[in-house]
């Protein structure tokens, strides 16, 4: 058989599996189709005597293809080409057959999507990659420009964006400063009842292990709690771009000491990660916004 022949099955082989990657990635079967296709030229583009793991080579071609058309997508504020999808979940696991892969493809859940949907692209390569497909940090690091540690915090907060309950996330980003510019207002002021007011009952605020060395707690629970936190504090403070997502950070000099990345749903924050590991913190796509500064421009 010739060499192009072995080549081609090899990659017929691979292409459920590569759909199922896409489609988790992008939410679109058109556009999965189309991140594979684009695959399948790179490969025939490629020397490919030099690839040791055409699986892995494969896997991580499609993944840069879906996550620059995420970015493109995002830039330019699109929806997703969704179509009516059954409302259940079913996730593959490393090693799970071709044909049911591509079953699973097309039976993710609309809701699942919606969620994934108020993702960054680099939280959901990541999560994608590691819950879905137990691809390891090592190598989703790369993929996305992040270190291995950067691509497991983006992975633990999606994460819990995708676990969480009710509605899906806040993803306007004018609603999004909305809330926080409240909450920082609320904390400066020392006003406990509208910090109270502004959380979610059951909000978690976890912190990173430089967070914790800095004296905060790994884990506060509940609004009273995360309330006492920032209550009176804050002053130094700044509303700031977290991987698309609001937040607040406190820099120095124009670097950041410390972030906290909010997830909000329904007007009321649900969950804070206080990150501040350097390496993590580097590796963070954070801008910090002017206080007068339009959140939909």
């Amino acid at each position: 058989m010739a060499e192009h022949d072995l080549l081609t099955d090899r990659f017929e082989v691979q292409r459920a599996h590569l759909r199922a990657v896409a489609y988790r990635m992008l939410g679109s079967p058109g556009e999965a189709d189309d991140a594979v296709q684009e695959a399948w030229v790179r490969l025939n583009r490629s020397d490919t005597s030099a690839i040791e793991n055409l699986d892995g080579w494969l896997t991580t071609v499609v993944s840069r293809v879906s996550l620059d058309m995420l970015r493109s997508r995002a830039s330019r504020r699109e929806e997703p080409a969704t179509e009516s999808l059954p409302d259940h979940l079913e996730s593959p696991t490393a090693g799970t057959d071709p044909e049911h892969e591509a079953m699973l493809a097309d039976t993710v859940g609309s809701a699942l999507l919606v969620v994934l949907d108020t993702l960054s692209p680099a939280e959901r390569l990541a999560f994608v990659l590691h819950d879905m497909f137990a691809v390891p940090f090592d190598e989703i690091g790369p993929i996305i420009g992040r270190s291995p540690s950067a691509a497991k915090q983006l992975a633990s907060r999606a994460r819990h964006k995708v676990q969480g309950k009710g509605a899906a996330p806040e993803a306007d980003p004018a609603r999004q400063r909305k809330v926080v510019d409240a909450f920082l207002a609320a904390s400066r002021s020392g006003d406990f009842d509208a910090l109270v007011a502004l959380l979610d009952p059951d909000i978690v605020l976890v912190a990173d292990a430089a967070a914790v060395d800095m004296g905060s707690p790994e884990v506060t629970q509940g609004a009273a709690a995360v309330a006492g936190t920032f209550s009176g504090r804050a002053l130094a403070a700044e509303p700031a771009r977290i991987d698309g997502a609001v937040g607040i950070v406190w820099a120095v000099g124009g670097r950041a000491k410390v972030a906290w990345d909010f997830t909000i749903r329904d007007g009321k924050v649900v969950h804070i990660d206080m990150l501040a590991a350097s390496d993590t913190l580097d590796d963070l796509d954070l801008t910090i916004l002017e206080t007068d500064e339009e959140t939909d421009a």
